[in-house]
């Protein structure tokens, strides 16, 4: 079977403008969305739990009289977690656990008040504190989640939050247990069975059954991104995703069928996905692409697949290694995959990735599921400067200061100067005061 994925070559003139239109994405908000989804946060915003109710009756086929029928109590998420496969709740509680073990090391890492004393004897630091509250939203419309469950409550967990609200839509009332049972491993106060832009408006502004908010984490379709947007600043939001990405460096040392499938692995959620190989080898290449073609007929997906590489997938032939390494830079990737005999020769000239999966054994599946990491990462490029969801994403950090006698009159002056230079004179005299220099001492 052919496929039809586009092939690059750095050394053809016209590269950059072919790697720039192949980037492009379209995040323009869809007018129609917008206007759905503001009128549905106003109506939550105004009506509360009834709007709520409204539209989980019209989109996901729940007829409920009030939101506390919803409302999936601990014992039921339990439940669900004992009710288990064994080999299906060993690799929960096994993900579960790696997952916290790497975010209990941010923790230990970035994640504590500090403080120190100057000369002059004034103490400075920063103080560290979890967010009391927080909703994380699972996507559950098409398919059931229970990665992202683990990936936002756990470090929401570590990092102490007091209490964590899930929302996760459930058309025609059906309760997915492997879902419900990574709530309760994660440790998940409270779960409603609501979805859409109506819950990401309950968690922001808040119910008579649900209390609001501080701040929302958590992917979903467009209606959701498009709600989270909007209520940032009521509540904060970890990001605004694109579409998933995937970048392979690879050095030809790698079967053919391993790469493929990882191109494969993003291709295949959604037609808008991109998948990039960037080798110096082009015969590596090709037996990449004859693999590509003979897998794609196996594949559940493979009209999402199909689609995703013929749209926006490419096999880039590179002049070196280190030339990929430089457009891997450019393209700042979700996901960027080091196949190479020697991947730390590489690593030190990557700077810009949401996760850096290093040598041939490290599919970038293993990272989704199980590794440790976030997989919650900045897509779009914007990992030039944004970072994975993490413990820190849950704390919030206040400055502490306390001067000294001593240190007043060593600062105060320079306070006063740069005060009066800006026309601040109150900022002026309030610092002036601490030096027994008030007004009436000019």
């Amino acid at each position: 079977m052919s496929l039809p994925v586009r092939r690059l070559s750095t050394s053809e003139p016209g590269f950059s403008d072919d790697l720039t239109r192949l980037l492009a994405y379209d995040a323009s908000v869809d007018a129609e969305v917008e206007a759905s989804v503001a009128a549905v946060l106003a109506d939550v915003r105004a009506r509360g739990d009834a709007a709520v109710l409204d539209y989980t009756r019209r989109w996901d086929a729940v007829d409920a009289k009030s939101l506390t029928e919803l409302e999936i109590a601990p014992s039921a998420m339990r439940a669900a977690l004992d009710g288990l496969p064994a080999a299906q709740r060993t690799a929960l509680e096994s993900a579960a656990a790696r997952i916290r073990a790497f975010h209990e090391r941010q923790l230990e890492v970035a994640g504590k008040s500090w403080n120190y004393r100057d000369a002059d004897g004034s103490l400075l630091g920063q103080k560290v504190t979890p967010i009391d509250r927080v909703g994380i939203y699972v996507p559950g419309g098409k398919a059931a989640y229970p990665s992202s469950v683990l990936m936002n409550a756990v470090p929401a967990k570590v990092a102490g939050v007091g209490e964590i609200v899930m929302v996760a839509p459930m058309p025609g009332g059906v309760r997915n247990a492997l879902v419900l049972a990574a709530a309760a491993v994660s440790g998940v106060d409270r779960v409603f069975a609501i979805g859409g832009a109506q819950a990401i408006g309950a968690l922001a502004y808040g119910t008579a059954t649900i209390a609001a908010v501080h701040k929302i984490t958590g992917p979903g379709n467009a209606y959701v991104a498009s709600a989270k947007r909007r209520v940032f600043g009521t509540v904060g939001i970890d990001m605004i995703a694109g579409p998933s990405e995937i970048l392979v460096l690879a050095d030809g040392t790698t079967p053919p069928d391993w790469v493929a499938m990882d191109l494969f692995s993003q291709a295949e959620h959604d037609e808008m996905a991109q998948s990039i190989l960037l080798c110096p080898d082009a015969a590596y290449l090709d037996r990449v692409l004859a693999a590509m073609a003979r897998l794609l007929p196996t594949m559940p997906r493979q009209d999402v697949i199909r689609a995703s590489l013929e749209g926006r997938g490419a096999l880039v032939l590179t002049r070196s290694m280190e030339e990929a390494c430089a457009i891997s830079n450019r393209v700042a990737p979700e996901h960027l995959e080091v196949s190479a005999s020697d991947p730390h020769r590489w690593e030190p000239l990557l700077r810009h990735a949401g996760a850096i999966f290093l040598g041939a054994y490290t599919s970038e599946s293993l990272g989704d599921y199980c590794a440790g990491p976030n997989h919650v990462l900045p897509t779009s490029g914007t990992a030039r400067f944004s970072s994975p969801l993490g413990v820190y994403d849950f704390q919030k950090r206040t400055s502490v200061i306390e001067v000294s006698e001593q240190g007043a009159a060593a600062l105060g002056p320079i306070a006063v100067e740069l005060a009066r230079g800006e026309g601040l004179h109150a900022h002026a005299e309030a610092a002036a005061m601490r030096l027994g220099a008030g007004s009436g001492n000019d």
